[in-house]
């Protein structure tokens, strides 16, 4: 007699942890399938360090296959799902497509970067929602504070040191606090002239920083990043953006090269071709996770509206720490559904959050007792290596060189900024040039309060690809690979191809190589395109960017 087939669509908080549990439970009685875009589960709670050079990319990274034994990983991203058949499509890192059928499924895709109607800020923004943004982040910062090292004009110099971040919760606030550190340490081996200094801006509408939580914690992360030097400025919003900076709700315009948003996340799009009912762009699922009409189809995480059995009438709120406990309710009810053990209804209660601001400050309140300083450091930290699910000894090691050696303050080239764009609805691969786009962009919009974590009305998003658009995409012949020239406008660094119908120079280049360039070229990416907020699932960030983070370790 066959195993029943499980498959699981994204390995985030929510994916990761049905996996692991429902892999424990079944021991080897169900074929468990594991459907995702990367061979790791990412932990972003600790991705404002890697930005910052903290921490190297790979400590946050945990193999999926290493530490679940028993899970069948399939690299690819579900375009497709078919509740009549039984059966989910989904398109691999090369373009090829592939189904897979199953008798019990759980919808685990997680969130995207959320977009407000601002003009600008899709062409000149990135999020911080992935390893590739965070990467993006770290070489684009460095390089703004060496060519800032070796400008003339003081007005260039003063936009490259000028960095904006959108959106005060978690994970704005984390790179702002860890990206102040970070830029001082690079202008103490690259000495600015006249004295100038790197400037942090910290925006948010709200009228407090990190407005989620306690006033004490929110308190303590705004002292601590005034005395740090960072400008935080609540109640103001950015109305444009665009290549030279951008223009505040108050008016002022501000020249910078570098716009990183953190102002929340939204649902991801591909639970709105389900055709079930929906919930704010979620998927509605009852106390058991359980899709009603399809008692083999679960959903867990941002993607699913969970009823809150403690607040009657509302639904779990997106965040990292809810998906990482739906996951544990879903692996237990699909075990359930199979005869192993019985099912249980969803339940929480927060017993604390830790925010790390960078070096030995944190803010947290474990069981409730606020804590700053120090302390709040040791603490953050510890449940931090108490909450992976992997890599701890390395992390810790990073820790300690951090502590005792200067970061290293180099651009890697790894990733252009044409390759992370805002709009992506798969944050967590670095677009390639000439490779195919599978999933439609997030182009967001809705209107709601930027850095709540929530999808505003109706937040279903864009359309996905029809299937005959889907099919198209597939075959990467179909798709002809960016122009490099077109690629340079994006990105100006990115290398030029040269001209064979133009003569060579006396040193054998061309115009329009990587070598010469031509007069008008713009200097440099025009308005950085970082990151953004709001950190997914991890038992204590929400999962957008701005997490929330309980303080009980579970992993």
């Amino acid at each position: 007699m066959s195993r029943p087939r499980v498959v699981i669509v994204g390995a985030g908080f929510a994916g990761y942890q049905t996996a692991r549990t429902l892999a424990r439970l079944t021991r080897n009685k169900a074929d468990i399938v594991l459907l995702n875009p990367t061979d790791y589960f990412l932990y972003l709670p600790l991705l404002p360090q890697v930005a910052a050079g903290v921490l190297e990319p790979r400590r946050v990274t945990v193999s999926l296959t290493g530490t679940l034994p028993g899970v069948r990983l399939v690299l690819g991203e579900a375009d497709d799902i078919d509740l009549e058949a039984r059966t989910v499509h989904y398109t691999d890192p090369e373009g090829d497509g592939g189904t897979l059928s199953y008798d019990r499924l759980v919808l685990a895709v997680g969130s995207v970067n959320k977009l407000l109607p601002v003009p600008g800020v899709a062409e000149h923004a990135h999020g911080f929602r992935g390893l590739p943004e965070a990467l993006y982040l770290r070489d684009h910062v460095t390089r703004q504070i060496e060519l800032a090292a070796a400008a003339d004009d003081y007005k260039n110099r003063s936009s490259r040191c000028t960095f904006v971040v959108v959106g005060a919760g978690y994970t704005g606030t984390e790179v702002a606090a860890q990206g102040q550190l970070f830029t001082d340490q690079l202008v103490r081996k690259q000495p600015l002239r006249e004295g100038a200094r790197p400037r942090w801006l910290l925006l948010d509408v709200a009228p407090r920083v990190l407005p989620e939580l306690d006033e004490r914690l929110s308190s303590t992360a705004d002292r601590v990043l005034r005395e740090r030097g960072v400008d935080v400025r609540t109640g103001t919003s950015v109305e444009e953006a665009t290549s030279t900076g951008v223009r505040l709700s108050d008016g002022e315009f501000v020249d910078t090269r570098t716009l990183v948003w953190c102002v929340g996340v939204r649902p991801d799009p591909l639970v709105a071709g389900v055709g079930r009912p929906m919930e704010r762009g979620r998927l509605l699922v009852d106390p058991y996770l359980q899709v009603p009409g399809h008692p083999e189809v679960f959903a867990c995480g941002d993607a699913a509206a969970v009823p809150d059995l403690e607040k009657p009438g509302e639904y779990t709120a997106m965040t990292a720490q809810h998906a990482w406990r739906h996951g544990k309710v879903a692996g237990h009810n699909v075990a359930a559904s199979l005869g192993v053990g019985t099912r249980r209804v969803y339940r929480h209660r927060d017993l604390g959050f830790v925010v790390d601001l960078g070096g030995v400050k944190a803010a947290a309140n474990p069981l409730g007792i606020p804590l700053s300083g120090p302390l709040a450091g040791v603490v953050t930290r510890g449940y931090h290596l108490a909450a992976m699910p992997g890599n701890r000894v390395r992390v810790a090691a990073d820790w300690i060189l951090d502590a005792v050696l200067p970061r290293q303050g180099v651009q890697l080239g790894l990733v252009r900024s044409w390759s992370v764009p805002l709009e992506s609805a798969s944050p967590e691969l670095a677009r390639v040039a000439g490779g195919p786009e599978k999933r439609a962009g997030a182009t967001g919009g809705d209107g709601s309060p930027a850095d709540t974590g929530t999808a505003g009305p109706g937040g279903s998003g864009p359309a996905r690809m029809s299937k005959a658009e889907a099919s198209a995409v597939r075959d990467p012949g179909n798709r002809p690979a960016p122009e490099p020239d077109a690629l340079a406008a994006r990105d100006p660094d990115a290398p030029r191809a040269p001209d064979p119908g133009r003569p060579a120079g006396p040193d054998g280049s061309r115009p329009g190589s990587d070598s010469v360039r031509p007069a008008g070229a713009a200097p440099d990416s025009p308005a950085f395109r970082g990151p953004a907020e709001q950190a997914g699932p991890h038992p204590d960030k929400p999962t957008a960017p701005g997490p929330v983070r309980p303080v009980e370790g579970e992993s």
